[in-house]
């Protein structure tokens, strides 16, 4: 018999990278969706149960988890802007409800995809580790760490068998935000910013590789555990040498000292409170950009079998993405 499971978040970017994964490996998915007709890519897969409802709603949840095998809790609000109110209610109020369900109801393995980025300011000296202290920066960051919280607490008080994933950041065909603008979207259209000379050190993790990751999880991960799921870290330097060779892409390069980009961002960041609108540059990038973001994924290569895709590979993918109209489907994603 085929296992049920259900995703949440599994029409974001992660999501649809996860839902065919899933259904390859022949896993019957229920997807929980607010507008099920935004999304008709559903359609093309034959062992989907669509569920209509909200993370925040517990009683759907509830019956959404009823009878399955696995819980993939991937829903979340991740900006770079944006209340703590807002953060807390959707990443720490969902995770809840998604915890309640569980408690209720037998399953094998819930998988909570958190962030590396919790770490807020990693430690330029050491290589962040599962162990490495968290000291978030923004809204998210607190949030997602306070969902881990709660989920680690239920383990040991209710025994739920959860696994935490922390991916880096995501990219690859089929996203458009954060690392993928910043990296691929922006230097395709001209737009080249290298802080202080492209020193610091960034985490891509390729979207595909953490769908996989989670099913490895399904059969490896052991309760009560975090693994980093990342790439080889880079430089900000190495990874735009990498794109726009790979792109072809020969536009200037921007080079920004610190202090300047951070000023711009103040500015963006004010001038937003005014707009209503997330600012080109907001300041809360800063945890992201000015950082030496050492991420080692040891344990998950140990204990999951993790193998990251090289990250020329994975530009190449995302680029060809890009240059063929960013298609609302891609081969890898069949099932």
């Amino acid at each position: 018999m085929s296992p049920t499971t259900l995703v949440t978040g599994g029409t974001g970017f992660l999501g649809r990278h996860l839902v065919p994964a899933l259904c390859r490996a022949g896993h019957t998915v229920r997807v929980l969706t607010r507008d099920p007709a935004a999304h008709p890519w559903l359609a093309r897969y034959p062992r989907i149960e669509i569920i209509r409802g909200d993370i925040l709603d517990a009683d759907t949840i509830a019956d959404a988890v009823a009878g399955c095998t696995y819980v993939v809790h991937a829903a979340g609000l991740f900006r770079f802007w944006g209340s703590k109110e807002a953060f807390e209610a959707t990443n720490v109020g969902g995770t809840e409800n998604v915890l309640r369900a569980v408690v209720r109801t037998p399953i094998q393995k819930m998988i909570y995809v958190s962030t590396v980025a919790l770490i807020g300011t990693p430690d330029p000296n050491r290589m962040v580790d599962e162990t490495h202290p968290a000291r978030p920066e923004d809204n998210y960051q607190w949030s997602k760490l306070h969902a881990e919280q709660l989920i680690l607490r239920t383990y040991q008080e209710e025994g739920v068998p959860a696994v935490i994933m922390r991916p880096g950041a995501f990219y690859g065909p089929l996203g458009s935000y954060a690392f993928n603008r910043l990296f691929f979207k922006d230097p395709m259209r001209g737009i080249i910013m290298q802080v202080n000379g492209g020193r610091y050190v960034t985490f891509p993790a390729y979207i595909g590789d953490v769908a996989r990751a989670i099913l490895q999880a399904f059969e490896c991960g052991r309760v009560g555990e975090i693994y980093n799921v990342s790439g080889d870290s880079l430089t900000h330097k190495q990874a735009f040498d990498i794109i726009c060779e790979e792109g072809h892409i020969h536009f200037p390069r921007l080079t920004i000292p610190g202090w300047l980009g951070i000023a711009v961002a103040r500015l963006l960041t004010a001038f937003s409170s005014f707009t209503r609108q997330e600012p080109f540059w907001p300041i809360t990038l800063r945890s992201y950009v000015y950082n030496y973001w050492n991420v080692s994924s040891e344990k998950a290569r140990r204990e999951l079998g993790f193998m990251p895709t090289d990250f020329r590979e994975g530009a190449r993918r995302t680029l060809a993405w890009y240059r063929a109209g960013q298609p609302d489907q891609i081969a890898e994603v069949e099932c």
